[in-house]
């Protein structure tokens, strides 16, 4: 059971193209956002859709696939864990953020 307390798996698009930073010991770092849509009908009947974006990060070999395979607009479907962490803008405000750290990629659709 352990293996599901932190999982999460997401179907959607790309909303960028990926960024891929190239760390000073070797190592590729992917950043990119996924969009999930869910569709339902509201309380008049009518056809709602719900888009959620969700930021994603993946690293070394997982990176690598990133980097030469997906674009913006392609259909992924995402295997990972949430991450939260804090960093400091130019303006030296505190901000958060929740990442899903992708441990399994599969590109979807053409």
């Amino acid at each position: 059971m352990n293996a599901l307390k932190n999982k999460v798996q997401l179907i959607g698009n790309l909303g960028n193209d990926p960024e891929v930073i190239l760390m000073e010991n070797g190592t590729k770092l992917a950043k990119f956002s996924v969009a999930t849509n869910e569709t339902y009908k509201n309380a008049k009947g009518e056809k709602v859709t719900d888009t959620q974006w969700h930021n994603v990060v993946a690293w070394g070999k997982t990176a690598e696939i990133v980097e030469n395979y997906l674009t913006k607009g392609k259909e992924v479907a995402i295997e990972g864990r949430l991450t939260s962490r804090s960093y400091e803008t130019k303006e030296g405000e505190k901000r958060f953020i929740t990442e899903i750290r992708c441990t399994e990629l599969l590109m979807l659709g053409k």
